[in-house]
C-alpha cells in the first residue's frame, strides 16, 4: 500500500506540472505562457491553438530556440496522447519552465477558444458538459 504522504507527494507535483485549459488560456493572454503543439503536421493543419508554436515530437531532436522568458505549455491531440509528455521531458530537461495542458486540443476546443485553420481563426460553440455551472 502506499503512503499518504507519497500520495499527497505525488498530487502535489501533478498540480505543479499540469494546467487546466481555462488557466492556459488566462497564461497565453496574458503573456505569460507560449503554447506549443506537439502534434503531426496534419494535425497542425487540420487545426491548432491560435497563437500556438508547431514543435512536433519528430522534431525534438533539433536544436531548440524557445523563449525562455515565460512558461511553455505543450499540448497533444487530448486526454488519450502522450506526444505533449515526451515533448515536456525533452523540454525540462533542456531547463525550460513547462506545463502540460490537461483535456490537449480536445478541451481547448470544447471550450470555445479560439483554434486557427488554414490562417484564419475562429471558435466553436463551447460543449455545455465542459463549461456548464453544475449545482
Amino acid at each position: 500500500m502506499v503512503s499518504r504522504n507519497t500520495l499527497l507527494a505525488f498530487l502535489e507535483a501533478k498540480l505543479a506540472y499540469e494546467i487546466d485549459v481555462v488557466a492556459a488560456h488566462g497564461a497565453q493572454a496574458e503573456g505569460t505562457a507560449v503554447i506549443i503543439d506537439t502534434r503531426k503536421q496534419h494535425s497542425w493543419d487540420h487545426g491548432h491553438i491560435a497563437g500556438a508554436l508547431h514543435l512536433p515530437t519528430t522534431a525534438l531532436d533539433a536544436p531548440l530556440t524557445l523563449p525562455r522568458d515565460r512558461t511553455l505549455i505543450v499540448y497533444g491531440w487530448g486526454p488519450g496522447c502522450n506526444g505533449a509528455t515526451a515533448t515536456a521531458y525533452r523540454l525540462l530537461s533542456e531547463g525550460y519552465d513547462v506545463r502540460e495542458l490537461v483535456g490537449g486540443y480536445e478541451y481547448w476546443v470544447r471550450n470555445g477558444f479560439a483554434v486557427e485553420r488554414a490562417g484564419s481563426v475562429g471558435r466553436r460553440s463551447a460543449d455545455p458538459l465542459v463549461t456548464a455551472e453544475l449545482d
